[in-house]
């Protein structure tokens, strides 16, 4: 579901609580006999090094040098990141969603922490925080601020509240000075962040 919405007051971000408060339970759990850390570690580094968010940074790549595919994507994300392979738990019901120079989007679960895994892997510490959670929605200008992204007062800002019906990928715009580069190098540019609408596509060097 969309919002739409200007400036209000603002408040802390981002506490590092939450990862804090992980730590702890591992940490209780290991002692406890369990959870295994190696196991756990082989987890996370499949989820962020090799489920995502690199497989996201690959379909925001394609959509960028393959119009076909972009169009596709943009009217059933779910049946065509499938195609691809990326599909299952986490990764239902996707809905692409496509920057331009009038329109950023930014995504945000606003009930719990509902997020495309398969697409792009664990959800970030901050993702989940009740700062970002509370925030996003009433006062997304000032959030993007503080991720270090300041967008033209002109551009609208429109803020996606996903749920466990509907997950979202942002697009980001691709960025100048990237034509003929292939989609591998297109790639590379894209950041986890860029495909919450929390940051931008890097400028090629």
């Amino acid at each position: 579901m969309p919002h739409d919405h200007h400036d209000d007051h603002p408040h802390s971000l981002l506490p590092s609580d939450p990862a804090l408060r992980v730590k702890a339970l591992e940490t209780i759990l290991t002692r406890k006999g369990l959870v295994d850390p190696a196991a756990l570690d082989a987890i996370i580094d499949t989820y962020e090094n090799r489920i995502g968010p690199k497989n996201g940074a690959e379909v925001v790549a394609r959509a960028w040098s393959d119009e076909g595919f972009r169009a596709a994507l943009l009217s059933d994300a779910t049946a065509t990141v499938r195609e691809l392979g990326y599909y299952g738990r986490q990764g239902e019901h996707m809905v692409a969603v496509e920057n331009t120079p009038e329109t950023h989007n930014m995504v945000v679960c606003t009930l719990c922490s509902c997020y495309p895994w398969p697409l792009l892997g664990i959800p970030p510490a901050w993702y989940k925080s009740d700062g970002y959670r509370a925030r996003a929605v009433r006062e997304p200008r000032r959030v993007l601020a503080e991720f270090g992204v300041r967008l033209p007062e002109e551009m609208a800002i429109r803020v996606w509240d996903s749920t466990a019906e509907v997950r979202y990928l942002v697009i980001p715009m691709r960025p100048e000075g990237t034509e003929g580069m292939d989609r591998e190098a297109l790639a590379q540019l894209v950041t986890r962040n860029s495909m919450i609408g929390t940051g931008l596509a890097k400028v090629p060097a």
